[in-house]
């Protein structure tokens, strides 16, 4: 069964490479532009983690995922959290996040997160 990891950010670019690379690596790769709609996503397609940028159109990243971590059914699900922003720590922590990754991130460096939390 392929592992599936749901990518929430509104740079293109970024998730088109993200993509790529996890699906070369045998990942199932959903991805959203906006955040308003989390909980639909998350229950339509039960990712084994999710990468949350905090930038992300509507609700942000910090309200998204406080949505899900303060939902019974999807509370356990990894999140780590993307983003340039220099106080990502304290967001992340805001955020509820599992972990963090800062932008322009080190591809393996994401990989790994990502594979720890699998």
């Amino acid at each position: 069964m392929n592992k599936k990891i749901l990518i929430f950010d509104d740079d293109k670019t970024i998730l088109e490479v993200i993509t790529i690379i996890f699906e070369e690596n045998g990942y199932q790769v959903e991805i959203s532009e906006t955040s308003h709609d989390i909980l639909e996503k998350v229950s339509q397609f039960r990712p084994d983690v999710i990468l949350m940028d905090n930038w992300i159109p509507k609700i942000g990243g910090v309200e998204a995922t406080r949505m899900l971590k303060n939902s019974a059914d999807f509370k356990d699900i990894p999140v780590i959290y993307v983003t340039a922003n220099n106080d990502i720590v304290a967001l992340a922590k805001e955020a509820m996040a599992d972990d963090y990754v800062a932008k322009p991130f080190n591809l393996d460096d994401l990989e790994e997160k990502v594979a720890k939390y699998i």
